[in-house]
């Protein structure tokens, strides 16, 4: 059968889909665009934001459209957490965030038999981390590498926890063992990711944490084979983890530290685990025991009952960080958290012009550290051309562009850097 896939929101759904369609196709079934006529596609959802709901009904909708007669399964976080919003979309199978494997095996019954079907779970009652395998199907440059499920932090704005359910945990032998197939397969990058791989190693009996098993990822891959993390929270960041991660030549030395707000008070609000200056130690131990990282960070401006003032602290804050780049998110209602039924919600006029002030400091950051690169030399992994232009990341997955008729794909080269056009640092290959 043919089948294509439509993948909404974070990098775990986006490693779970490609999973879905390595297993897909190894049992003989044959990816298409999502656009071209199939037999099934397939919606993995997302619900992080009330946007992300109205996108995966969206593309529910289209898929039906797309092919009346044939079978369309949906699964992700929106599934799991609106179930009740389902019943008007004329789905063939729904699934949520668990259960990929069991969901495959649903999707070829249903072909078959034409029978909606509802897989839905509990996800607090999971238990157990599922192994699905990790890579993709386009290219050898970059693979993620999922150690992680679930999160128990219930941030106020935030409804993963209810989608995912809690901490579960890919075992270190495991990892290891993973990362060198992935290794072996070709991949010159492994993104370590996961719902909140701070959290890693909880649900485990031995104690360890995010640290020991990041030894045991380098100390499983040769030294050219480059290891990158996922989102961080800042109390993972101590003097024990630098001293030990400042040793791994492995390690890219870009860290996404989560913020979401440089006022405590907010930071409250939002029951984040910290405070401004628990996360301002975190970017100064980074910058102590790195050599020049990169420190980039999240940030929700108007959340319920933010003043003027500590959206002013919030400025202040980012300034003093320094950091290399920013998402910068307008707070959105997310329904079924605590944050939507908070008193003082914020006017959609005042999110946007907060938004606009702190992306105008976050631009000047990014291209103060962009210019601070220009003259240096540095390692670029390239991953595809355009134009004749071969674009790369560095380790600090800072994008660099260079002219070049070498077929440079899933190589690294040294780039003397020259300049910055789009946000992008120019360079020539040494």
């Amino acid at each position: 059968m043919k089948f294509a896939i439509h993948t909404l929101g974070c990098k775990v759904n986006q490693y779970e889909t490609q999973a879905m369609q390595q297993i897909l196709g190894q049992r003989g079934h044959e990816s298409v665009p999502f656009d071209e006529a199939a037999d099934i596609y397939i919606i993995n959802t997302c619900s992080v934001t009330a946007v992300s709901d109205k996108k995966s009904r969206q593309m529910i909708r289209r898929a039906r459209k797309l092919s009346p007669d044939g079978v369309v399964a949906v699964c992700g976080c929106y599934t799991q957490t609106h179930a009740d919003e389902l019943d008007d979309l004329n789905i063939d199978l729904v699934s949520g965030t668990g259960d990929k494997m069991g969901f495959i095996d649903q999707l070829e019954q249903t072909h078959r038999e034409r029978q909606p079907v509802n897989m839905l779970d509990n996800a607090f009652e999971r238990k157990v981390f599922e192994y699905l395998p990790a890579g993709g199907l386009e290219g050898r440059t970059r693979a993620m590498l999922k150690i992680e499920d679930g999160c128990v932090n219930f941030c106020t704005y935030c409804i993963i926890p209810y989608a995912r359910g809690r901490i579960r945990s890919l075992n270190s032998e495991d990892t290891a063992v993973e990362v060198r197939r992935l290794v072996d397969e070709g991949y010159r990058e492994i993104v370590v990711t996961g719902i909140e791989i701070s959290s890693w190693g909880q649900d485990l009996p031995d104690g360890q944490t995010l640290i020991d098993l990041l030894e045991v990822i380098c100390h499983a891959v040769p030294d050219y084979v480059r290891i990158r993390l996922g989102s961080l929270e800042p109390r993972t960041i101590t003097e024990d983890f630098c001293r030990r991660i400042a040793v791994l030549t492995n390690i890219c030395p870009h860290f996404h530290l989560s913020m979401q707000s440089g006022s405590d008070s907010v930071l409250e609000r939002m029951n984040r685990k910290y405070d401004s200056e628990r996360y301002f130690q975190s970017v100064e131990l980074l910058r102590t025991y790195l050599d020049d990282p990169a420190i980039t960070t999240d940030l929700i401006v108007g959340f319920p009952q933010e003043t003027e003032q500590e959206f002013c602290e919030t400025l202040d804050f980012i300034t003093r960080c320094n950091f290399a780049s920013m998402h910068i998110f307008p707070y959105s209602i997310r329904s079924g958290t605590p944050a939507a039924s908070m008193d003082g919600q914020i006017l959609k006029a005042v999110k946007e012009e907060r938004s606009t002030r702190a992306s105008a400091i976050a631009t000047q950051m990014q291209q103060k550290d962009l210019q601070n690169w220009i003259g240096r030399t540095v390692d670029v992994l390239f991953e595809e051309c355009r134009q004749g232009s071969w674009r790369g990341h560095t380790g600090r997955y800072t994008g660099v562009s260079v002219e070049s008729e070498e077929q440079l794909q899933n190589s690294v080269k040294q780039v003397e850097l020259t300049g910055v056009e789009g946000g992008i640092l120019q360079g020539i290959l040494v």
